[in-house]
């Protein structure tokens, strides 16, 4: 469910990305950015702090995955993208697209280690409390509790490190917009 919500997703911030871009040229992609960031952080909180942790409680994960997907995927192919071919000279394009996934797969990288140490360290996790026979809730709280952390925290940074754009991207459209700028890129 997850994933077809991405795939959809990334059609339905592509779309939502383009209308608010008309409405407001300097920062409707930044807009549609944070709302796709924070709803991360709240469904991340959602996943794993809110909804019972049961089988009964499956077809709201379901749910909840679905509307996930459809919601955090925009930021790539609806913001990210979008805005970098604006303002970048065509000569720069394939290293700045570059750059732009690898600082984020950089980033992401450290998401698995952090959430076991915060699990274990913050958390009270016991790799030695697991019983695969008796109930370890315990641990599964503790691991729970640091996944929520490294999702819905790194959501919010990501969210607040796109407000800016919200001066610099009209400030970068307006220098791209100058003939001289323009000169220099044919030169």
């Amino acid at each position: 469910m997850f994933t077809t919500g991405q795939a959809i997703g990334s059609l339905v911030g592509g779309i939502v990305a383009d209308k608010m871009s008309r409405i407001f040229p300097n920062s409707g992609r930044v807009m549609c950015a944070q709302f796709s960031v924070f709803m991360g952080a709240i469904f991340s909180i959602i996943l794993l702090r809110i909804i019972p942790q049961s089988t009964s409680s499956y077809y709201i994960y379901l749910v909840i995955l679905f509307l996930m997907g459809l919601t955090i995927t925009w930021c790539g192919p609806a913001i990210n993208s979008p805005i970098l071919a604006e303002i970048v000279p065509p000569t720069h394009r394939t290293m700045i697209y570059a750059f732009d996934r690898a600082l984020e797969v950089t980033f992401s990288s450290f998401g698995a280690p952090l959430v076991g140490i915060m699990s274990e360290k913050v958390f009270g996790f016991d790799a030695k409390g697991i019983d695969n026979i008796k109930d370890s809730g315990r641990e599964a709280e503790a691991l729970s509790k640091g996944i929520m952390w490294m999702m819905a925290v790194p959501f919010v940074l990501c969210g607040l490190c796109y407000t800016p754009l919200h001066y610099l991207f009209r400030k970068d459209r307006k220098i791209d917009r100058t003939p001289s700028s323009r000169e220099a890129e044919i030169i």
